[in-house]
């Protein structure tokens, strides 16, 4: 056997070596890739369920928050008209102290003055009798 027909030949072997752990890297790849596909499976089923009670939820959140808004919306209208009641019922009261004041003073200071000449009256009768 020549040099080149050795050189061939271990070219050769080299080459089957070589083919040979390719076979076995791709063999692990694919096993791999199939423990891969059994995890992603798994994690697929695991979520799907909880996909969907995020969808109900979210349903159920967004229909809170559309009451709460509409509630929000009322509560500001009834807000606005206490307001304007309110300042209604301050002027009306203003104007009622203005007007009543003045005839209610004078009454209780008639009522005052006569209670006080009533009882120098009666101390004046008490004292001459």
């Amino acid at each position: 056997m020549t040099a080149g027909e050795l050189a061939v030949l271990m070219a050769a072997v080299l080459c089957c070596i070589g083919f040979a752990a390719l076979v076995v890297v791709l063999m692990r790849v694919l096993d791999s890739l199939k423990a891969l596909r059994f995890e992603v499976e798994s994690l697929r089923a695991e979520t799907r369920p909880l996909l969907q009670e995020l969808r109900v939820t979210t349903s159920d959140t967004r229909a809170v928050v559309e009451e709460a808004r509409d509630d929000l919306e009322r509560f500001d209208r009834v807000l606005g008209s206490a307001e304007a009641i309110s300042g209604a019922m301050a002027g009306g009261s203003r104007m009622a102290r203005a007007a009543l004041s003045a005839p209610m003073i004078k009454t209780v200071a008639l009522g005052t003055g006569t209670s006080r000449a009533v009882r120098r009256l009666r101390r004046k009768e008490r004292k001459a009798s």
